[in-house]
């Protein structure tokens, strides 16, 4: 992106969530994402409300192992406000996932509250490829839980992880 002062602009967005585990849909939306901006950072939150399957530290873990090899990639962990992580890091731009029409509704009262605290801040959408787009966490540990078949659901470099 060219500026009028003949200066460039480096393009960073905030790709936050509980990644409980990070799955293959997310690194999806992470390598979209990475098309569009210069630097894309993973904010794994800790959401203890949630009651997550893995540690905040492990879920960090995974993040960092599946981008390994995308350098354009960061992952951090944060427990605060995604809106003061964003301001925090002078970001501006948060990307989101949508896999259904489900996750519309609750994504889009999201993006309204994080615009309503700092207007600044814009949402962008990306879909999943078909392939990916009914891969969830949830859906990843139910799975786990009842010892089923999950591996084809996550990035190779988390199995090793876990």
């Amino acid at each position: 992106m060219q500026v009028n002062d003949n200066t460039t602009t480096y393009r960073k967005a905030i790709y936050s969530g509980t990644f409980d585990p990070i799955t293959n849909g997310h690194m999806d939306i992470v390598k979209r994402a990475t098309y569009i901006f210069d630097e894309v950072i993973i904010a794994v939150a800790k959401s203890e409300m949630k009651s997550p399957m893995f540690t905040h530290e492990q879920r960090v873990a995974f993040a960092q192992a599946a981008t390994k090899d995308m350098p354009k990639v960061k992952v951090i962990g944060f427990d605060t406000l995604l809106v003061d992580l964003a301001s925090e890091l002078k970001i501006n731009t948060i990307i989101r996932g949508l896999r259904a029409v489900s996750d519309f509704e609750y994504e889009l009262q999201m993006g309204y509250a994080n615009s309503s605290i700092n207007k600044k801040l814009e949402t962008l959408y990306l879909m999943p490829t078909l392939e990916n787009a009914f891969v969830s966490s949830t859906i990843v540990r139910e799975i786990i839980r009842f010892n089923g078949k999950f591996e084809h659901l996550v990035p190779q470099k988390v199995l090793e992880c876990m």
